[in-house]
């Protein structure tokens, strides 16, 4: 059998490629933070907390960084040049296969419709086939969530057999449809480096 997929990514870990750059997140990042989360379509689509003001953007923060520490998560801002977060995309082992690594990611309402998300996954999804030792890399998808189907199929994904996830949000029970990468798109090129801690 396959050994358990690790996290050992530096702590400040930065890639760039597909067009974007994706980075750790800062303190100087909370106000964005807000901008992006506190929006109907990601308290829809995700647990994270709604509303996400600003005591919800620190506890947030801390649990990011706390995971991170733990080498249980990896959460970076998607970015064009470095600078002001798009959205985030995050990458953890997958809690149906230890083996598999699991992307999940949000952009902000304004940031929409410019293909930042599948780009981000692509280029995240490369990084974790190419430096994580996953046998696969999984979209987790509620399958009336058609925008983010759409980012799967974007970024080179396939759509599974797999029996399909139950798991609690806000109280109830969502069914998602497993998508599978097991390759690197040819397209995805990336470039990785350990920057200067946030502060």
């Amino acid at each position: 059998m396959d050994s358990p997929l690790t996290l050992d990514a530096p702590s400040q870990l930065r890639l760039q490629g597909e067009g974007v750059h994706l980075r750790e997140w800062s303190e100087d990042d909370l106000d964005a933070l807000i901008a992006l989360y506190d929006d109907p379509e990601i308290a829809r689509w995700t647990p994270v907390a709604s509303p996400f003001d600003l005591p919800a953007a620190r506890v947030y923060r801390a649990e990011a960084r706390a995971a991170r520490a733990q080498g249980r998560k990896v959460q970076l801002a998607i970015t064009t040049d470095g600078g002001p977060p798009r959205g985030e995309v995050l990458l953890f082992p997958s809690k149906a296969d230890e083996r598999d690594a699991e992307i999940a990611y949000g952009v902000g309402a304004a940031h929409r419709g410019r293909g930042l998300a599948s780009r981000a996954v692509r280029l995240l999804a490369a990084y974790a086939l190419g430096r994580t030792g996953a046998r696969r890399v999984v979209l987790c998808i509620e399958e009336a969530n058609a925008a983010s189907a759409a980012v799967a199929l974007r970024a080179g994904f396939v759509l599974t057999d797999d029996e399909p996830l139950l798991r609690m949000s806000r109280g109830r029970e969502t069914a998602l449809r497993t998508w599978s990468l097991t390759s690197t798109p040819l397209s995805a090129r990336f470039s990785a480096s350990a920057g200067e801690p946030a502060s």
